[in-house]
């Protein structure tokens, strides 16, 4: 436990049939650890995965600090603003396999956008399930979001990347924009 009180980063899981957790995929992230709270184990191999229904910790050893991501399934969405406070990050994940809740997926990103406590925190949205062939592209899907607009209009940084939690196919990148954002 480190003695100073961490902030939170938020992972807000829409993917509603994801198989675990983001950091559940076998990778291999240079020194990064990922320190579960039954304990540690290096990404080569990947923990038991179970569907995200209610919130789950996870602790993450980066190059440059250690964070600890909550997680939050879509199902708790009406409860996530009893997080934000003391949030320094958020992980916004799409199911992009999933076009029927598309529209609503963005109703609830603007939501989180405009809470007043999310007002300076990083904003990660990650377009999930890339690698199954009914998903759009990138480029659809930002514009569904209409994610240029988005972030036009609002007042914290944010990065879109696309993601298979299931193969770790852009969890390196999410870990390095997990590394570069500020406390």
């Amino acid at each position: 436990m480190l003695s100073k009180r961490l902030k939170n980063n938020l992972l807000l899981n829409l993917a509603a049939h994801h198989r675990g957790g983001l950091f559940d995929s076998q990778t291999s992230l240079d020194d990064s650890q990922l320190n579960l709270r039954d304990g540690t184990t290096d990404l080569g191999e990947p923990p038991v995965t179970l569907p995200t229904v209610g919130t789950n910790l996870t602790d993450l050893t980066l190059k440059r600090k250690r964070v600890t991501v909550r997680e939050l399934g879509g199902c708790m969405g009406p409860i996530w603003p009893s997080y934000y406070t003391d949030c320094s990050s958020v992980i916004f994940m799409v199911d992009s396999a999933n076009t029927t809740q598309i529209s609503s997926s963005c109703i609830q990103l603007l939501s989180v956008l405009s809470a007043e406590p999310l007002h300076t925190a990083s904003v990660l949205v990650i377009f999930n399930k890339r690698d199954l062939p009914c998903t759009m592209s990138l480029v659809e899907m930002m514009s569904l979001f209409r994610m240029d607009d988005i972030i036009a209009s609002a007042t914290q940084p944010i990065t879109t990347l696309e993601l298979s939690a299931r193969s770790g196919q852009g969890l390196q990148e999410v870990l390095a924009w997990l590394d570069s954002t500020p406390n």
